[in-house]
């Protein structure tokens, strides 16, 4: 890794290094846009790297820096040199957005193990990969920051949801008490739950019914991307004194 450099003198988004996880679709996606236009650098990881260079390359033409890097947050590696390239590439890294996520929703009773297994090592173990990453880069600099994305999931349980809530709210409580163990002032942590957002992670579900009952509901008043990147944006922007511990966004009809 090169010398990390510039730590105390960047505040706001503008000059900021962001590593972004599920950077190629969706929310990854308007948020590294949102942010590159507000002056930060990012870092693209996703598995899809053709639409990772697609985006890198429609923010370098607007004049914003964006470098790629093809990652599956299930493999400790990958997030090691994700976070590698950004202080390679860009001298630091200030945030790492934990974003990847999947949804193999269905109910219980279809005892779908595998689909089980998949969102622990995504959901929960993709997020404990970044973490690992990312602290003692985080730690060597003397600040850093943690916005991972959660879900309303966690906070009203439903049918269908059990494994994906408990999953989500596993990071929830993992922030929370990463938080408690950071009073530092080196490390902040925010936890981002959206509601309905119009993405592709309806995509991920097997279970047609809950799919397509998922995809009306997102369809009639799911909320765009860009919502939830804006509300990222807001936790980055802080003065590094302040943190923004968890908020919630979602629809004003969501129930």
């Amino acid at each position: 890794m090169s010398e990390i450099t510039g730590i105390a003198e960047v505040t706001g988004v503008n000059g900021k290094v962001v590593a972004i996880t599920g950077a190629s679709s969706g929310i990854g996606e308007a948020t590294a846009r949102l942010l590159a236009e507000r002056g930060a650098a990012v870092v693209l990881g996703a598995r899809r790297a053709e639409r990772l260079e697609k985006l890198a390359g429609a923010i370098r033409e607007r004049g914003g820096r964006a470098a790629v890097l093809a990652a599956d947050v299930t493999r400790a590696a990958d997030l090691e040199r994700l976070v590698e390239l950004a202080v390679s590439e860009f001298g630091r890294l200030d945030v790492l957005v934990g974003n990847a996520g999947i949804s193999r929703i269905g109910p219980v009773a279809d005892l779908d193990v595998d689909g089980w297994s998949s969102m622990i090592d995504v959901n929960l173990r993709g997020v404990l990969n970044g973490i690992a990453a990312a602290l003692p880069v985080f730690r060597r600099q003397g600040r850093g920051h943690l916005v991972t994305t959660v879900s309303t999931s966690g906070l009203k349980i439903v049918p269908t949801q059990a494994v994906y809530a408990a999953t989500k709210n596993a990071v929830r409580t993992l922030l929370e008490a990463l938080r408690q163990e950071s009073t530092d002032g080196v490390l902040r942590t925010t936890a981002v739950s959206p509601g309905f957002v119009r993405t592709e992670l309806v995509d991920s579900i097997d279970h047609p019914e809950v799919r397509e009952e998922a995809r009306r509901r997102m369809d009639e008043f799911g909320i765009d991307p860009e919502a939830v990147a804006r509300t990222i944006a807001f936790a980055i922007e802080q003065p590094d004194d302040v943190e923004i511990g968890e908020i919630v966004i979602r629809p004003t009809v969501q129930g």
